[in-house]
């Protein structure tokens, strides 16, 4: 089982990415996850560009097809989802009937140095992600006030929420097995 974890956020110390390098750890047996990386790369998404897409937007929709299940962590820009992520997600989108995220078993994480934990975004993702043809499982993880929750060197120091990401990869896991192959509308 190969999960694709993919984070929202840019920055180089990202918090987010941070906690989908702890999910690497916490996997269970027989699970893989992967980060991808290459949100920085996409174009504004232009339907313009649909017959011939650019080389960064047909690596996005071969590498998030590929994967078993997504893996989603999004910070949180001014109450919900950083415009490069839900960018992405546009790209995956398309097209329609043949797109990357149809069907794709998916599951959301988020963190912010907020008391909330990215939760409101997490929400939009959830919402964006189904609107996009996925199948969204399990519950917000928000990991409120991100700042404490890592060390210097960006690793996870709250053990319970290393197990609820456990947890969570195990449920996305069952999930992405129990999702019969995708069949053309």
């Amino acid at each position: 089982m190969r999960i694709l974890a993919v984070s929202g956020s840019l920055r180089e110390s990202s918090y987010n990415t941070s906690l989908l390098r702890a999910a690497v750890e916490a996997a269970p047996d027989a699970v893989e996850v992967e980060l991808w990386e290459g949100l920085g790369e996409l174009p504004l998404y232009d339907e313009d560009l649909e017959a011939d897409p650019p080389e960064s937007v047909r690596r996005l929709r071969e590498d998030w097809a590929a994967a078993d299940a997504i893996l989603f962590s999004t910070p949180e820009y001014n109450g919900s989802v950083p415009g490069g992520l839900k960018n992405a997600i546009d790209w995956a989108s398309r097209p329609r009937l043949e797109a990357a995220l149809r069907n794709k078993t998916v599951a959301v994480v988020g963190a912010s140095t907020g008391q909330f934990g990215a939760l409101w975004a997490q929400q939009d993702l959830k919402r964006i992600l189904g609107v996009a043809g996925a199948r969204v499982v399990g519950t917000e993880i928000p990991v409120p006030r991100a700042h404490e929750q890592f060390d210097l060197e960006g690793r996870l120091l709250d053990g319970e929420i290393f197990e609820q990401l456990r947890l969570h990869l195990t449920t996305l896991a069952s999930e992405a097995v129990a999702v019969p192959e995708r069949v053309a509308a």
